[in-house]
């Protein structure tokens, strides 16, 4: 992000021109989130606090790991019925992407982690079950 004067531009102040600019992270496989350096909550894709609205964010990796808040199948649009999740990660921010698998065997509290795969079309991170649920017993 840059700020125009007359005849120049200089690069923007503030960990926001991070925020705007996904390529300034080192890797494509990581999800980057920002941390407020006022009250320290942490939260994805935001330009202000959501809690205290301070503006100085800091961005930070996130490890990748997470739980499925709550899924939803949908079948508009696509050829083939695909999941939306929201997924709680680790550090605390919540995020909306997809889950690898059939989309009726993922449910609420099901352990997930960062893939390599991204949407193709919506362009979400994608993610993976840890572990396999044992649902068929329940």
């Amino acid at each position: 992000m840059f700020h125009h004067s007359a005849s120049t531009s200089y690069p923007a102040a503030g960990s926001a021109a991070g925020v705007l600019d996904p390529a300034s992270t080192d890797s494509r496989d990581a999800i980057v989130y920002q941390r407020c350096g006022w009250c320290g909550t942490a939260t994805y894709h935001r330009l202000l606090c959501p809690v205290c609205q301070g503006s100085e964010l800091s961005t930070e990796r996130s490890e990748g790991t997470g739980t499925v808040r709550h899924s939803t199948v949908i079948h508009r649009n696509t050829p083939a019925a695909r999941n939306v999740s929201l997924i709680e990660m680790a550090e605390g921010f919540v995020v909306r992407g997809r889950v690898m698998g059939p989309p009726v065997g993922i449910h609420s509290g099901d352990r997930v982690r960062l893939s390599t795969a991204k949407d193709p079309v919506r362009g979400e991170p994608v993610f993976q079950l840890v572990d396999e649920p044992f649902r068929a017993w329940t």
